[in-house]
């Protein structure tokens, strides 16, 4: 079996940023520069390539990350363009977990938004190396400048300019390399671009940029640090090989700049993309545990490795069925080969394996190591499962995603849309992990949960569309959640006896608050026996069954201490299900004593706006319990940067359209859960207490 590329010449990176930064732009100028396209896609008219579901084309935005491969000089590159809307980032969440480097792409005018800093943080936690691309150099307001101090400041980032611009808006005209130290004019065509000497009036500009990006390179790159100290010159090629080993170090970031729509400047970034990026080999190798004995395994990027791959993304695809999208490891497989699943701990065989061009596929005989490919007819992989070799199996950590904040109740109109709305609803929610379903028994109602307005709308339209189904839908709902202010003690017992062997479990627990996003922790310090611990174990599931219910207003209760202190049992009507009935009335009794609240999530919101209408903005925004962080100037137009509950969100864009006659946008980003005012909670119960 011969590979298909070497290793070191292999790039698997993500295009990330905010909405509306020109993300599937790049991705598509990449496309053509490389030859994988002949004609250029783009969004505003929907002939993105990488747009490819109906949804993307319609409405203008990115919905479901999309795969493809290319080539640049002698490199393979597999990239995975990813959607910048906050309501899709569990798209940008599991293509990081999998990627080795990323591109980040802002938009020159606007620099750092509130969905960069979302993706930013994503690419920290998974150490992904990134580079910059300054995109829309070419629009009116353009600052390279500024979007330097904003990477700096609100993403704590070093940068270091290899490019700068010359001119910006309509006056941009082409950039300047500062490592070969020369121009390049665009004409906005596609033709070759030539390099050119640095004209005249920005030549000193040019030198004081070099002498700043060599100092920043001898400063992140201890083997430069001396030479630079005692003033040497450095080659071009010793530069590159610093900013190499400072990217995959992930110590500093190379920016880039130009404008993909006019296609200025995409061949030096897929030159950076290959020259600064790591290949599989430069990242560390994938770490997993044995699933029998609990030990650390570490699978080398190598084909002579036991295969490990991670199942990344399931789409249900109209014309060849289910395909799982995975990372590949270590090892090779074949079509047609068993796997063990990992994680479930059943064994599945791999069908077919594609490579995949958006919604286009190339069928392959075998993946090896540092691939991404898609497979077919594995029914029983999902999102975050791992598939190794059956004799040498491996788990590897799973991907963690984020809570629904938002729900809508979904009815079918007629009885022979309900079972293909169940099956719609179950298929989408195979592919999105953030998108819930549940049965709500006190109204007889299906409910979907999900990130926002927009992802709800999206998968209702996607199932009425993609699987026929007629369904009509209720407002949106928050997802509100409960959690204690204070700790309590408490018992809980259950005792039921018939004559013959009868039920009885009884327990005394303790709770006490915890810190947001602690979750749930469980203590056990009973003495003596007094509770067995399979009848403790029990308990504890009977209490986390009734907090995910709720206790106080039936949201579910988050960041709880339980502590099992006391209780008592029976030798002949003990048993597990009185025990776990125990816990549920003995957390229902003691939570209500602690002094419950309800909390409601709150969104990190930018809204821009021009200046006349400022005070307009301001003012509504008060109206829906905002809370002013700060207002910056862009040029013409103002930048607040405000808190605000998605309760007050519903409908937004709508009203600040019609304040600002158009002229003003917003974005925003879930931030965390707060408590609720006093009295939006008496009207939050009391809305409960009609809608039953």
């Amino acid at each position: 079996m011969v590979r298909s590329f070497q290793l070191d010449k292999i790039r698997n990176i993500g295009i990330i940023a905010h909405i509306d930064a020109g993300k599937t732009t790049v991705t598509e100028r990449i496309l053509f520069f490389t030859g994988r396209t002949h004609k250029l896609g783009e969004t505003h008219d929907g002939t993105a390539v990488m747009d490819w579901m109906e949804q993307e084309r319609e409405r203008g935005i990115t919905i479901t990350s999309a795969a493809t491969t290319t080539h640049w000089q002698d490199c393979r590159i597999n990239i995975i363009d990813t959607p910048g809307h906050v309501d899709f980032t569990v798209e940008v969440e599991r293509s990081l977990r999998v990627l080795d480097g990323g591109v980040v792409v802002f938009d020159g005018v606007a620099g750092v938004e509130a969905q960069s800093e979302t993706v930013w943080r994503q690419a920290n936690k998974y150490s992904v190396p990134r580079i910059c691309f300054i995109n829309k150099m070419d629009r009116t307001g353009a600052n390279f400048n500024r979007c330097l101090d904003m990477i700096a400041d609100r993403l704590k980032a070093k940068h270091i300019a290899v490019q700068i611009p010359m001119g910006s808006g309509d006056t941009f005209t082409g950039t300047i390399d500062l490592l070969n130290m020369y121009a390049t004019v665009y004409t906005g065509g596609v033709e070759k671009q030539t390099p050119i000497a640095i004209p005249t009036e920005y030549q000193a500009v040019a030198q004081a940029a070099r002498a700043s990006m060599v100092e920043k390179i001898a400063e992140e790159d201890e083997t430069m640090t001396e030479a630079f100290l005692e003033g040497r010159e450095f080659t071009t090629e010793e530069l590159k090989q610093a900013l190499r080993r400072i990217t995959i170090a992930n110590t500093a970031i190379p920016v880039l700049c130009g404008s993909a729509l006019k296609n200025k400047g995409v061949p030096y970034l897929l030159d950076a993309i290959v020259d600064y990026l790591p290949s599989p080999l430069d990242v560390l190798p994938a770490t997993g545990i044995d699933p029998k004995t609990g030990a650390e395994i570490i699978r080398k990027v190598s084909d002579d490795e036991p295969f490990a791959a991670l199942a990344f993304k399931i789409v249900s695809d109209p014309f060849v069925g289910r395909l799982v999208y995975m990372r590949v490891y270590s090892g090779t497989i074949e079509a047609g080969a068993k796997v063990y699943n990992t994680t479930t701990g059943r064994s599945e065989r791999i069908g077919r394996l594609l490579l995949m061009h958006a919604n286009m596929r190339e069928e392959i005989s075998f993946t090896d190591a540092g691939s991404i490919v898609a497979a077919l007819g594995s029914k029983d992989t999902f999102t975050g499962d791992t598939l190794s070799d059956i004799e040498r199996p491996v788990l590897l950590e799973k991907i963690s995603f984020a809570e629904p904040v938002i729900s809508i109740a979904i009815e079918p109109k007629t009885r022979p849309d309900q079972d293909k709305m169940i099956d719609g609803l179950q298929r989408l929610a195979e592919e999105d992990p953030t998108f819930k379903i549940a049965y709500n028994e006190e109204t007889g109602q299906t409910v979907i949960s999900g990130m926002g307005e927009l992802h709800l709308d999206v998968m209702v339209s996607r199932l009425i569309k993609e699987f026929r189904v007629q369904a009509q839908v209720g407002q949106p709902r928050v997802a509100y959640r409960e959690a204690i202010t204070a700790s309590a003690r408490g018992e809980g017992k259950f005792v039921r006896q018939s004559g013959g062997r009868g039920q009885y479990g009884h327990v005394v627990i303790e709770i006490e608050p915890l810190p947001r996003g602690e979750g749930f922790v469980w203590e056990d310090v009973t003495k003596g026996g007094a509770v067995p611990a399979n009848f403790a174990n029990a308990a504890k599931q009977g209490i986390i069954e009734a907090l995910n219910t709720g206790i106080y207003a039936g949201y579910p209760m988050i960041d709880v201490k339980a502590r099992l202190v006391d209780g008592s049992f029976h030798e002949v009507d003990s048993n597990e299900m009185a025990f776990k009935t125990s816990g549920s009335i003995a957390i229902k009794n003691v939570a209500l004593k602690a002094k419950p609240v309800l909390l409601e999530p709150i969104f990190k919101m930018e809204v821009s706006t021009p200046a006349e209408y400022l005070g307009d903005v301001i003012g509504d925004l008060n109206s829906r319990r905002g809370q002013i962080q700060n207002i910056n100037n862009r040029g013409d137009t103002n930048v607040i940067h405000v808190l605000i509950p998605l309760a007050e969100t519903f409908g937004y864009a709508t009203a600040l359209r019609s304040l600002t006659k158009g002229r003003a946008s917003s974005s925003a980003e879930f931030d965390t859960y707060i408590e609720v005012p006093q009295h939006v909670t008496a009207n939050i119960l009391e809305g409960k207490k009609d809608s039953k």
